[in-house]
């Protein structure tokens, strides 16, 4: 199938390069020339595993990207939209969504082949059939259905592994307003036959996608607060309380060979300095507000997101044990991506941790592998050191806390070891052998 995908990013870039590998020929587009230009060469404009592999196996073979969204529109059969929906406390920015389907809309009044456009950013129910549908009716001057297709299909991957994820799907989502959409969006997807499909409505799509990820995020949240009643309590230890959990029925499966397998949700299920990243904080405050607005009375999702706010603070509080005032401290901050193998700093508790110790005098240094230039950008660069490796950013610490779980910072019981005098070390994400340090703090251990 010919495939035009308008935004690089995550979703868009990631979405373009596997369909390509998957036979199609996929044209992405984007308005940053240089980002096209880095395509061109092969180079992913971000970091995400097995991404570069894939545009230098198909760029300019399968899969192109140009600025001309026109000439992609015409020249494909389909179009997924992927642009951002920016959150503003509120409700979801929806201007780079309207300004595409016009620009489609403009295209298919052109054009006398059907043609089906679907939305894969990620958009409050009811925007696919109600904001885009008409604007693209009203700039074509064409009826849905009958001239062309709408549909919904939202993306289910995880940054850092997004293209294993989509390679490896769990499940297809495939939303339209008639039948015959459906069955395009299916044929895209026919070399996944095995996968377990979802057809049905644009609206109950999306709200798959805000349901899914709304579990994800209460499940930490309900995490968080069994570790702040364990630390309250004292002599519980919520790593342990959740190992135990896990080994629960629900959650791990004995094969007839004696093997278990644990399933993947349980990483979930553990206590840390809060979740980030671009999707879980958004869609949950996104959903939450759409609930205000309709007259539902939401009180779950405020209090995961209220949980997940406070946790930062945590970090502090665990410092605090150790030392009666932070003024002049030196804090190491381990981790600066919202999780490992991504260079995705959006809505990462790494943040306000480090505005947390600038508040209140400590001096900070900062280390992560890959995501040290995007941090850099928001946070007061001139009062924060970045090192360049973990040994430069432990050396002369009086304390260092664990944020991101990059696999990189399991050697810190060594590095911690050889010290003079050895720094306490805060574990935000309870990866850390707690016996191995002289002293050590961790979120939901007394």
């Amino acid at each position: 199938m010919r495939v035009s995908v308008v935004g690089t990013g995550y979703v868009g870039l990631v979405s373009g390069a596997c369909l390509a590998d998957k036979g199609h020929d996929v044209v992405c587009v984007d308005v940053d020339r240089e980002k096209v230009e880095r395509i061109h060469r092969g180079e992913a404009p971000i970091h995400e595993e097995g991404l570069d592999d894939l545009l230098r196996r198909h760029v300019g073979r399968g899969l192109r990207a140009t600025t001309d969204l026109r000439e992609a529109v015409l020249g494909t059969e389909l179009t997924l939209v992927a642009v951002g929906t920016p959150f503003d406390g509120e409700r979801i920015d929806l201007r780079f969504v309207r300004e595409v389907a016009r620009q489609i809309g403009a295209v298919l009044r052109d054009k006398d082949a059907y043609h089906v456009v679907v939305v894969k950013s990620t958009v409050v129910p009811g925007t696919t059939d109600t904001v885009v549908l008409p604007l693209l009716e009203e700039a074509s001057g064409k009826r849905a259905g009958r001239d062309f297709g709408v549909g919904m299909n939202p993306e289910f991957l995880t940054e850092g592994v997004a293209v294993s994820d989509f390679q490896r799907p769990d499940r297809i989502v495939l939303g339209g307003i008639d039948e015959r959409t459906i069955s395009r969006l299916d044929e895209l997807y026919a070399a996944f036959p095995d996968v377990p499909r979802v057809r049905t409505n644009n609206k109950t799509a999306e709200m798959i996608k805000y349901a899914s990820n709304s579990v994800l995020a209460t499940l930490i949240s309900f995490s968080n607060e069994i570790a702040g009643l364990c630390t309250v309590l004292g002599g519980v230890d919520v790593a342990d309380v959740m190992r135990g959990v896990h080994l629960a029925q629900y959650f791990t499966t004995r094969l007839p060979d004696g093997r278990a397998i644990t399933a993947p949700i349980t990483s979930f299920l553990e206590a840390g300095c809060g979740f980030g990243g671009s999707c879980l904080p958004k869609d949950v405050a996104a959903l939450a507000a759409q609930g205000r607005e309709a007259g539902a009375a939401m009180r779950l999702l405020p209090a995961v997101l209220e949980i997940n706010r406070t946790q930062p603070q945590r970090m502090l509080e665990l410092l605090g044990r150790h030392f009666p005032g932070l003024r002049g401290v030196r804090v190491t901050v381990l981790g600066l991506a919202f999780k490992p193998d991504t260079d995705d700093v959006r809505e990462s508790p790494a943040l306000p941790i480090v505005r947390l110790l600038l508040e209140a005098g400590a001096e900070v240094t900062a280390y992560d592998p890959v995501a040290a230039e995007p941090a850099a950008r928001l946070l007061p660069a001139d009062r924060v050191r970045f090192a360049a490796s973990l040994t430069q950013a432990v050396a002369g610490a009086q304390a260092v806390l664990l944020v991101t779980r990059w696999s990189e910072f399991q050697a810190l019981p060594e590095l911690v070891a050889a010290m003079p005098t050895p720094p306490v070390v805060v574990d935000g994400r309870r990866v850390l052998d707690k016996t191995r340090f002289a002293r050590y703090e961790g979120i939901g251990v007394s």
